[in-house]
């Protein structure tokens, strides 16, 4: 401490000179926070066009398996009452040949 300046002049210049350091560090500890924050966030969540594109593809992919199945079940369905209508008019054929 220089003895030609006053104590209370003094003590401003260490009170200044410690809060100027504890602001920078405080600004590089919340940059370095920021980073680190990034980092995770990337690595937690996929990109957000990728995912996207998936649930497009899901979606595509679904509706493309439901029309399968609902055709297929047409198909089932349409084959049975057929065959139902095949049987009953048989049925009537021979009632009506008595």
């Amino acid at each position: 401490m220089d003895d030609a300046k006053p104590i209370t002049e003094q003590a401003m210049e260490t009170i200044t000179t410690a809060v100027e350091a504890t602001k920078d560090a405080a600004v590089t500890a919340a940059k370095q926070v920021k980073k680190a924050a990034k980092k995770v966030a990337k690595k937690v969540a996929p990109p957000k066009k990728a995912s996207k594109k998936k649930a497009k593809k899901s979606s595509k992919r679904s509706s493309k398996k439901a029309a399968k199945k609902s055709a297929k079940k047409a198909t089932k369905t349409s084959a049975k009452q057929s065959a139902k209508k095949a049987a009953t008019s048989k049925k009537k054929s021979r009632k009506a040949k008595r």
